[in-house]
């Protein structure tokens, strides 16, 4: 049985992470579930998961941000930025500060982009 890819989700809206961490627990493991940026970087470091989703919108700052300073410390980390905003403009910006992927929330793709990541590691 292959291995279930460790997800960390940062996402700020009760209801949204409910959701988003049901889906993932079809194929992953949920390694954790965070709220804000600084709790964000904090799990990041301490559970190593294999790829981090990351809402654009944290309760205490820009989902941008926490990306760039994930990507610094770990140049390897594995980011899909996740959110409701359809910017081509932010979706640039996402990729500038070292994401992986950018998806739009609803876009049935989650698990097939985590599913992609995780293979470029073996």
């Amino acid at each position: 049985m292959p291995k279930r890819p460790r997800v960390l989700l940062a996402e700020d809206h009760p209801g949204v992470a409910k959701a988003v961490c049901r889906v993932l627990a079809l194929e992953c493991e949920v390694v954790g579930n965070v709220q804000d940026g600084s709790a964000l970087l904090e799990a990041a470091q301490r559970l190593q998961p294999d790829v981090i989703v990351v809402d654009l919108n944290l309760a205490d700052g820009d989902g941008l941000e926490a990306c760039r300073q994930i990507t610094q410390g770990n140049p390897a980390a594995k980011v899909i930025v996740f959110t409701a905003m359809n910017d081509p403009e932010v979706r640039r910006r996402a990729f500038d500060v070292g994401a992986s992927a950018f998806l739009y929330k609803g876009d049935p793709a989650l698990l097939s982009t985590i599913r992609r990541l995780c293979d470029g590691d073996s």
